[in-house]
Order: structure tokens, then sequence, then C-alpha cells
């Protein structure tokens, strides 16, 4: 069953939808909204299951998110926008711009993975002993069960192919940090795969959207606006 999301809206122009990370909401963008809504109308979405959307009853995958950002789009009545997603929001992204490239104009990318061999181990390592833990424990809390959800998406997600990369031929922008969670040579693995793509690495980590802002904005801004 569809569910509506939570969004906030803000300025106007060509659509530009924000997709955050996992466990976050749309407030991880509060840095980017007021820069790219002087001259767009900038749409930050809460994923299922985050911040202020309903779980609902289908299940918890980038699949499943990729499908409810469709909805949304349906819902809003927006034929195409561009799309920027972080983290998972950028697997989301990929996952989306793979089954429904006509619905994107422009596709932004920050810290993204296609395959969850492309997170560093010693990263990866911790979620999945996590995921196990909370795994066992979930049939006794909603809460530990809601975590485990979580973690599960960053074991097990996404699934994606090279070849599925190289059907997604609207231009693109990889963006991490220098010293991202996700290793540097995945991104460029992703970054190649891509037909029509960009790669830009700003001294960081994962989050640089957050931390390094005024870099991520005008990075963003140069490529949404070429």
């Amino acid at each position: 069953m569809d569910i509506s999301l939570y969004y906030q809206s803000y300025g106007n122009g060509f659509p530009l939808v924000l997709l955050h990370g996992n466990g976050g909401d749309s407030n991880y963008f509060a840095q980017q909204v007021p820069y790219f809504s002087r001259f767009r109308r900038v749409i930050a979405l809460d994923t299922r299951g985050h911040g202020k959307s309903p779980r609902g009853t289908a299940p918890f995958s980038i699949r499943q998110f990729a499908e409810d950002l469709l909805h949304f789009l349906d819902e809003q009545n927006l034929p195409q926008v561009d799309l920027l997603g972080f983290s998972d929001g950028g697997n989301i992204a990929l996952t989306f711009a793979a089954k429904y490239p006509h619905r994107i104009r422009r596709l932004v990318l920050n810290g993204a993975n296609f395959h969850p061999s492309g997170i560093k181990t010693h990263i990866q390592l911790p979620i999945v002993l996590g995921y196990r833990t909370t795994a066992l424990l979930a049939l006794k809390s909603s809460r530990v069960q809601q975590n485990a959800e979580l973690l599960r998406l960053m074991v097990y997600e996404p699934l994606l192919r090279p070849v599925d990369l190289q059907r997604i031929t609207v231009p693109t922008l990889v963006i991490a940090g220098t010293r991202d969670m996700v290793k540097t040579a995945h991104t460029v693995q992703l970054y190649r795969n891509l037909p029509d793509a960009q790669l830009r690495l700003l001294p960081g980590d994962h989050f640089i959207a957050s931390k390094t802002a005024e870099a991520f904005n005008q990075a963003v801004g140069e490529f949404l606006t070429q």
C-alpha cells in the first residue's frame, strides 16, 4: 500500500528533490535548503519510516523507497525533477534512476554506494555485528526491530550491478569526501560506470554537505546550472 511521505517545500523554480541518509530525516539538508531555494523549488523528503513519514507495511528496502519516490512525484504532479541523494538517499536515487530515468533531469549522488562491499571494512564490520544482535532481539521490542531494519539496509543493500549503472544516462554528479566511509575506489567505479558523469572529491568525511556546506553547495550548484 502506498503511503504519503512527509516533505518540506521551499522556493520556486524547477524542482530539486533531496533524499537524506539512513536513520536521518529531511533536516539533514538545513544548509542546502536556503542556498538552493533562492532559485529552485527545493523539496526535502522524509523516507518511509524516517522522520515524520509513516512506516507503513510494505518492505523496508531501497527498492521500496524508490517506488515511494515515484508515488510521491505522481502525487505532487512532478513529471521530472533534479534529484540529490545523500548516502542511502543516494542509493535510493541510483535505484530510482536505473528504473525511471525519464523522471530525472539531473542526478547528484553524495556518498552513495551501489553495493555493500563499497563501504570501508572498519565501518561495515560493526554494522554487520550490530545487525546480527538487533535481529535476534527484534521480536521482543518494536524499537529494536526498527533499528534492525535500518542496519539491515546497510548490510544487504543496495545490490546494483555495473550494467544497471550503465542504463543511467542522465547527467550525474558523483560527489564524496576524501575520507568518506565509502571506499574511494568504489566511488570512482560508480563514476566510471555512469555514461554521463562527473566526479568531485572534496576534503572531508561522509558528511561534507553539513560540515563543508559552502564548498558542497558551490560544486552542486555549478553542476545543476551547466
